[in-house]
């Protein structure tokens, strides 16, 4: 099987045939940087993270361009509201964005453009859709003309008429058609400015990715990705003002992630209703909001809420243990044909190549980490108690196999220790209750067992058994652990 990619465009999955053959060329829509990013971005970065990935598991070169919008209504508004200036709050975002976006193990993309330094490529643009007609001026502003590209509402599905008819009047009374979107806007006191041929003034929200997808990918690339809010207007718009530039649509394959919901809505800061992933992460690590988020195919809406993602802590507790019982394994190093257990991975790595061909299918990729991670398991067991016909060849085909899945879904980053202090973190945090205090009270109850004070003993284990801590005396002393 090759691989196939649902086209929102076409609005069906599709062979994929990149431009330049063995060579991915990739844009992705980032943020503007007015705010800090919630879990609907957090959904998009992680999404097309994977994405990056699996084209580089199989095999294609990619190059991958995620932009910065660093000029925008928002961003004005905001830095007016604070007191600082617009490059001030962007740099400030932009700064949180990555703290953010890297403790989610996402790659940095091959190019990250803000787009206020492509304003001349802007520019550029706007004089050729001029030139041919499919813009024109006013008041100081540039509009494109939508009624003069026929071709608009293909991506959208939306039919012009239905959409005129639905338009509110625009404020703006120099437009032509309510539907016209700004290509250039007049310069307005205090806002951040620009020169062109038509007046200072700074670029419409659509014209920025135009400009960039072409300058560092050319005029047609492959895939064009982005959250499904941006089908329309967006890149409905990008759409418009790059075929009408250069005669054909900018990218091939235009990929669209679901939305992240809460009670069935979706999450958004114009609505409310929104975490920030800062929020998240101080509740969840990081990589257990990952697993959470790649669970789901990336094409269908996720529903948020802590005990999906309890439900994701236990997998990820799940597969850590079974990697952890092979790493100690006595002789797991060197006991075992390599060969043999290349054969054992690759067999399973093909269920794998599978699963990313068919659209980047992370939900039947997760599957397949559950499956292995209990053959490993069963192998290990086996190992230990001298089975016939399962040896250390086996251990190490599974668990090379379940290494090389977790790493196309970017799990497995930290190691086995780190990760079970990590969450035991998590856990005190959540039930209110720290190291200290739980060690003070083990301490207690060891005294009064040694004294045969039994009734506070047990009660002393009964009220951290309330918190879900759970206590064994051993020979080597009294083990406490978090229940989950």
């Amino acid at each position: 099987m090759s691989l196939k990619i649902y086209n929102t465009f076409t609005g069906k999955k599709e062979d994929f045939v990149p431009v330049v053959p063995g060579h991915v060329k990739m844009y992705v829509c980032g943020v503007t940087v007015y705010d800090r990013c919630h879990m609907g971005h957090a959904r998009a970065g992680v999404v097309f993270d994977f994405v990056y990935r699996s084209l580089k598991f199989l095999g294609f070169e990619t190059t991958y361009v995620r932009n910065f919008t660093d000029v925008d209504d928002k961003i004005i508004k905001r830095a007016s509201e604070r007191g600082i200036t617009c490059d001030e709050l962007v740099d400030e975002n932009i700064k949180a964005f990555y703290e953010d976006m890297d403790s989610l193990f996402l790659k940095r993309p091959d190019h990250e453009p803000r787009a206020t330094r492509y304003i001349a490529q802007m520019q550029d643009i706007i004089k050729t859709l001029l030139a041919k007609g499919l813009a024109y001026e006013a008041g100081g502003d540039v509009y494109f003309a939508v009624e003069k590209f026929p071709e608009y509402g293909n991506l959208s599905k939306r039919h012009l008429d239905e959409m005129e008819a639905g338009a509110r009047v625009a404020v703006n009374e120099g437009k032509n058609n309510p539907l016209d979107f700004a290509l250039w806007k007049a310069a307005k006191p205090g806002e951040p400015k620009w020169p062109s041929p038509w007046g200072e003034g700074r670029p419409g929200w659509h014209i920025e990715c135009s400009a960039m997808g072409r300058d560092l990918l050319g005029e047609e690339f492959d895939i064009h990705g982005g959250g499904k809010d941006l089908v329309f207007p967006h890149h409905e718009n990008e759409i418009a003002q790059s075929q009408g530039a250069c005669g054909k649509p900018p990218a091939r394959y235009w990929m669209h992630n679901g939305f992240v919901n809460i009670n069935k809505e979706k999450m958004s800061k114009s609505l409310g209703n929104f975490f920030t992933i800062r929020e998240v992460t101080q509740k969840f690590d990081p990589e257990v909001v990952r697993l959470y988020l790649l669970s789901t195919h990336y094409r269908s809406p996720i529903d948020f809420a802590d005990e999906y993602l309890r439900e994701a802590q236990g997998t990820l507790d799940y597969l850590y243990r079974a990697l952890h019982r092979a790493e100690i394994l006595p002789g797991f190093d060197y006991n075992f044909d390599p060969n043999k257990a290349d054969e054992i991975s690759d067999n399973i790595l093909e269920k794998l190549k599978g699963a990313l061909e068919d659209d980047f299918n992370s939900a039947t990729a997760v599957a397949l980490l559950h499956e292995t991670a209990k053959k490993l398991n069963l192998a290990v067991s086996s190992v230990k108690h001298n089975s016939v016909g399962i040896s250390y060849v086996s251990v190490a085909g599974y668990y090379s196999a379940l290494r090389r899945i977790g790493d196309v879904l970017g799990l497995f980053n930290y190691e086995r220790e780190g990760y079970f202090k990590r969450i035991t973190v998590f856990h005190l945090r959540e039930i209110g209750i720290s190291e200290y205090e739980i060690q003070t009270l083990v301490d207690r109850r060891d005294s009064a067992r040694k004294l045969k004070n039994f009734i506070e003993a047990d009660a002393i284990r009964d009220k951290l058994l309330n918190k879900r801590i759970e206590i064994e005396d051993t020979q080597f002393g009294t083990k406490w652990w978090v229940h989950r």
